[in-house]
């Protein structure tokens, strides 16, 4: 049995390279269109598999040749894919503009990634695993019911809420650990993140809404660890980004990797997961495109070391 379950969303990422991200009504030229396994759930499952972990995915593509495309993905990375359905909906895409400076902007089509369903989970009855990562590009209601039947069966929960929307108390109270960036935390909380101070301000409001911990993604600089009784900033390493997309992705499953193999006490644990989800979202950076930046176990003990 996989020591990951991984439920969510799979995307062919449709990605162009250009100098700025047009304004409205302008058009502008950019490089060759690339196509490229992506979606939230696929790519924290394959960042996990790619540094050890046995991962399963659990979610929709359509019958045609972008759900061929992604189901062989998954198999080249050692995901086991028994419980990813063939829908008759297309697969689920995503529009990615990426700018000079490696900045990007996504316009997602859900696809089949909106059809997976709470029978789906309820059938697969997968939720004899350690941990379940969740994301927010499949409908809530499955997010919440994989949270409810996960934490039956005494499985711990990382909640990854992106994109950023609204969500019920008591899934954020279902989550170990949910894990913003400075954007979702805004957005969640409904108050400004712009430094330090105010972070772990909104973070706080997260856990009075019943969060376990809260880990907030910092980009360049890192990662802010809150809990009811400390709050702890962890650095992150410098590299030369390329493009940003995935790198909270590959964070996430650096982190799920890490906590899973620590044998020390939680808050030792916590924050050497943390810094290794830090140098895997820094070397997804230093390369272009989602699944294809996603780093190596080899990878990530060269960069700590």
């Amino acid at each position: 049995m996989p020591d990951i379950l991984v439920v969510g969303s799979l995307n062919t990422d449709l990605v162009v390279q250009a100098p700025h991200f047009p304004l409205p009504g302008e058009t502008i030229s950019g490089g060759d269109l690339q196509v490229i396994p992506g979606g939230k759930g696929a790519n924290q499952a394959v960042a996990a598999a790619r540094l050890g972990a046995n991962v399963s995915m659990l979610g929709r593509v359509g019958k045609d040749n972008f759900g061929d495309f992604l189901l062989d993905n998954l198999k080249s990375n050692s995901v086991d894919s028994q419980l990813v359905q063939r829908d008759d909906a297309s697969t689920g895409t995503a529009t990615i503009i990426v700018d000079a400076n490696g900045q990007n902007s996504i316009v997602l089509s859900a696809g089949a990634n909106g059809k997976v369903s709470t029978t789906d989970v309820e059938h697969a009855s997968p939720l004899h695993h350690k941990l379940l990562l969740l994301q927010l590009e499949i409908p809530t209601l499955t997010v919440l019911r994989a949270a409810q039947l996960a934490k039956e069966n005494g499985v711990t929960v990382i909640l990854n809420p992106a994109p950023a929307k609204e969500i019920p108390d008591e899934l954020i109270a279902l989550a170990d650990f949910i894990v913003p960036n400075e954007t979702e935390l805004s957005l969640l909380t409904g108050m400004d993140v712009n430094d330090l101070p105010s972070t772990e301000k909104a973070a706080r409001v997260l856990l009075e809404r019943g969060a376990k911990h809260v880990i907030v993604t910092l980009g360049s600089k890192g990662a802010l660890l809150v809990d009811k009784k400390t709050s702890t900033q962890v650095d992150t390493f410098k590299v030369d980004v390329v493009d940003t997309t995935a790198a909270g992705d590959a964070f996430i499953g650096g982190f799920a990797t890490k906590l899973l193999e620590s044998d020390s006490k939680l808050s030792d644990a916590l924050q050497m997961a943390v810094q290794y989800g830090c140098a895997c979202g820094a070397l997804a950076t230093t390369k272009f495109g989602a699944q294809p930046s996603l780093p190596t176990k080899e990878e990530v003990e060269k960069i700590i070391k």
